[in-house]
């Protein structure tokens, strides 16, 4: 079987394989996140708006940090991925937190089989449709979720640094979805360092190809901003430019590292 036909397979058992070494990095803080502190970014935090009261949907929420950060701003959240060590965490930091969260463990794209309710927010963010190979169906999943009056907020790194080798020096890849991109790492973004190995299967996703599904499935574009930095130091090659921004030293600010869209149903 071609890896491409079992992407799924193995890209759950990559994010397995990395869960335990993200929950003790630095890169998560989990301490801090115990101790009170959001994971949220600036940049969502800006366009959430206010969550008190709000059934959220996380799509693809690892091992749920932000989804809970969510709740800590008054929000009813469920959190959805497909790791199982993943949503595990997630269950136990719910029961010590006592946060308002319920997680659930399926590929999102067989969440119609598991979910038939409807939420004033779906969110999902940073590096997460790059696992995706069909964009339009990943639509769908925000359109059916979405009540009438709901908002979609999707925070993602900026198609263009895909586009680049590791350090950042070439360009390695199509800017385009022609390929689908198969790789084995040794380590991880939070912890370079960890005794892991994984493979992968990936998708690169202009940013047309995610406007045009969401437009297919009558969701309309509200907002659209992009950003010459990234919140968190997980590529190589990285300077501090400012607390919480980071870029690619010798880029400086000409790379797009990060998109923020909004999105509504259309009426």
């Amino acid at each position: 079987m071609k890896p491409a036909e079992n992407y799924i397979d193995i890209n759950k058992q990559s994010w397995n394989n990395r869960t335990e070494a993200h929950i003790q990095s630095d890169f998560y803080d989990l301490k801090g996140f115990l101790a009170g502190q959001s994971s949220l970014n600036s940049i969502e935090l800006e366009r959430l708006g206010d969550l008190s009261g709000k059934r959220v949907l996380h799509l693809q929420c690892h091992f749920g940090m932000d989804t809970l950060s969510l709740a800590r701003l008054g929000a009813q959240v469920t959190g959805v991925d497909f790791s199982d060590k993943a949503i595990d965490q997630a269950n136990k930091l719910a029961a010590e937190t006592q946060l308002d969260a319920r997680f659930i463990c399926c590929n999102i794209y067989d969440l119609p089989q598991q979910l038939n309710e409807q939420f004033d927010l779906v969110f999902t963010s940073y590096g997460t449709i790059g696992w995706l190979p069909d964009l339009d169906r990943w639509a769908q999943i925000v359109r059916q979720f979405l009540k009438p009056d709901g908002q979609f907020l999707f925070v993602e790194f900026h198609p263009v640094v895909w586009m680049f080798d590791d350090q950042f020096k070439s360009i390695a890849y199509s800017y385009f979805n022609t390929e689908t991109i198969v790789e084995t790492e040794t380590g991880t973004y939070a912890d370079r360092d960890a005794d892991i190995q994984q493979d992968t299967v990936s998708w690169n996703h202009p940013i047309s190809e995610v406007v045009n599904a969401l437009l297919r499935n009558q969701l309309e574009i509200t907002a659209l901003d992009e950003f010459d930095y990234s919140p968190y130091n997980c590529f190589n090659n990285t300077t501090e430019a400012e607390p919480g921004k980071f870029r690619i030293a010798h880029l400086d600010q000409k790379l797009p590292m990060v998109y923020a869209l909004k999105a509504s149903i259309k009426k």
